[in-house]
C-alpha cells in the first residue's frame, strides 16, 4: 500500500466527527451535511443531513428540516422531517409540522405542531393484498 492509498482511506472514513456552530453564530441560508451536527446558535434556512442533527438550548432553526435523527433543546418553528427518531427535551419549544418515525417528548417541551408518523404512511402507501386479490 503506498502513501497515497493510505491518504485516501483516511479521507473516505470521517466517522466520530461532529460540526457545531457556537451560540452566538447567526447563519442565513441552508446547511446540508452527512455528519452529525450540534447548532447553539441561530439558524435562517434549511437544514439537510443523513446524520444527527442537536439543537442545544440556546439554538434555534427557523426553517424546515430533513434528517435522520434529530435532539431539540432549543427552539425550532418549520417543518421537520425526521427518519428515525425525534427526541424534544423539557426546555424545547417547536411550532410546525413534525413527520417522524418515533417521537419522544419529555414533560415540559412545547410542542404546538402537527404531528404524523412515518410507519402510518408506508403502511397507507403499500397496503398488504387481501386473500381475494392474490394470485396462484
Amino acid at each position: 500500500m503506498t502513501m497515497f492509498e493510505k491518504n485516501k482511506t483516511k479521507e473516505v472514513a470521517p466517522l466520530g466527527k461532529t460540526n457545531r456552530i457556537v451560540q452566538g453564530t447567526n447563519i442565513k441560508g441552508d446547511v446540508e451535511t452527512k455528519e452529525d451536527f450540534r447548532l447553539d446558535g441561530i439558524l435562517i434556512g434549511n437544514y439537510t443531513s443523513s446524520g444527527k442533527l442537536v439543537i442545544g438550548s440556546t439554538g434555534e432553526v427557523q426553517g424546515n428540516i430533513k434528517c435522520k435523527n434529530v435532539d431539540i433543546e432549543g427552539k425550532y418553528s418549520g417543518k421537520l422531517e425526521v427518519d428515525e427518531l425525534l427526541t424534544v427535551k423539557s426546555s424545547a419549544q417547536i411550532k410546525g409540522d413534525v413527520i417522524v418515525g418515533k417521537l419522544s417528548i419529555e414533560p415540559g417541551a412545547i410542542f404546538e405542531a402537527t404531528c404524523s408518523m412515518k410507519s402510518s404512511q408506508m403502511k397507507a402507501m403499500n397496503p398488504t393484498p387481501t386473500k381475494s386479490e392474490k394470485t396462484a
